[in-house]
């Protein structure tokens, strides 16, 4: 069925303006101040969006699809997450990750997942390895992982935290290497994407790596880059280096992009994450296990909101989540974008940000605020 848009002020992310979309087979077909409604073309779905605003669908590219957790034994570990648990905060693209667990839950069960949730409706990635070493991977290794498992873009690696393997430089460049090579062979990104804990090096590893191979920065995405001051200023010294970096995000999202920002980072250098679904365990000083909380998609459109509050324009807020994402992955012109050929990601929101419909490949997932369309195993009624 083709989809007509009516009279929606566009961010794409620029500002286009009052503007009717048209919507084909999944994808944007044509974007003009006035679209007549097609004839004889079987059925046509037309919405009004008057007084709307209309953008990219959000990418959260860390998010622990299959559940997180289990630092306290197995019955903290969090359940799978469900596609409205998604879908509810505008987010219509999302990498899937592993974390401390690579054992109860493994590689192959993650591209399960990401191949469940795209067939319910949103696009998936996801990147194979854990905080392992050797890191778990489908074939014989990383390079070809990447290059033969359609949903695999690259590696995950745990540094500075004491519940990594603690790569050695050699580790950490051989996976990095075969991330990147793995990339170029299958036409992908090929990041390594790196969960930076709360240990004294932070990401020095990253510019000891940098020196002693010839490794792009570009393929390198280190994580969690809020948990403290230096490592923000770590941060900002790796974008300088063309390098990108990954805030979680939370209370500490606004402050610390602010704070990158005023310090000289490059604003399409930046990207915000949910590590939703995720475990958010609680250690003491001796790093004896303490509580427990989980992670939500949510936050990311909370802050989104919060970033625009604050006076960021929504062009430059979208860059954020989601427009820096598709530019690092190679999805530029498919994802994070309002373009003629883009694939039909929408968010739909009133003049207060409150999210009135979600799009997805161009099919409604979200209606008046909530959800229309489900997971498989979804109880509406307890969602």
């Amino acid at each position: 069925m083709l989809k007509v848009l009516q009279q929606a002020h566009i961010y794409a992310p620029e500002d286009l303006g009052i503007r009717d979309l048209l919507i084909a087979d999944g994808r944007i077909a044509h974007i003009a101040p006035h679209i007549p409604i097609p004839q004889g073309l079987g059925q046509v779905e037309v919405v009004d969006c008057q007084n709307l605003l209309l953008m990219p669908g959000l990418i959260d590219a860390h998010v622990h699809i299959l559940g997180g957790g289990g630092e306290g034994g197995p019955a903290t570990r969090t359940p799978e997450i469900t596609l409205s648990q998604i879908t509810r905060y505008g987010v219509t693209t999302i990498v899937g990750v592993l974390g401390t667990d690579g054992t109860t839950r493994s590689v192959e069960s993650l591209i399960t997942k990401a191949k469940a949730l795209e067939t319910e409706g949103i696009t998936t990635f996801c990147y194979t390895g854990s905080y392992e070493i050797p890191s778990p991977t489908i074939t014989r290794n990383v390079r070809d992982d990447v290059i033969l498992l359609e949903k695999v873009i690259g590696v995950k690696v745990a540094i500075s935290d004491h519940r990594s393997a603690h790569p050695t430089l050699d580790e950490l460049g051989r996976l990095a290497m075969e991330a990147r090579v793995g990339g170029l062979i299958g036409g992908k990104a090929g990041i390594t994407h790196l969960h930076v804990g709360p240990g004294q090096a932070g990401i020095q590893p990253l510019f000891d790596l940098l020196q002693v191979c010839d490794l792009p920065i570009q393929n390198l995405l280190p994580t969690h880059m809020a948990r403290s001051r230096m490592l923000l200023d770590q941060g900002v010294r790796f974008t300088k280096m063309g390098g990108h970096i990954d805030i979680t995000a939370g209370d500490k999202a606004l402050e610390a992009v602010q704070y990158v920002l005023s310090a000289g980072a490059p604003l399409d250098k930046i990207t915000i994450s949910s590590d939703g679904n995720g475990s958010m365990p609680r250690f003491d000083a001796q790093n004896n296990y303490i509580g427990l909380g989980v992670g939500s998609v949510g936050t990311v459109y909370e802050n989104f909101q919060a970033f625009v509050a604050a006076g960021m324009t929504l062009t430059q807020a979208l860059h954020f989540f989601g427009v820096n994402q598709a530019a690092f992955f190679g999805l530029s012109g498919r994802k994070g974008c309002v373009a003629v050929a883009a694939d039909a990601d929408l968010l739909i929101t009133d003049q207060q940000l409150n999210i009135r419909q979600v799009w997805a490949k161009g099919r409604c997932l979200v209606d008046q605020g909530q959800p229309v369309v489900w997971g498989t195993f979804e109880q509406p009624d307890r969602a």
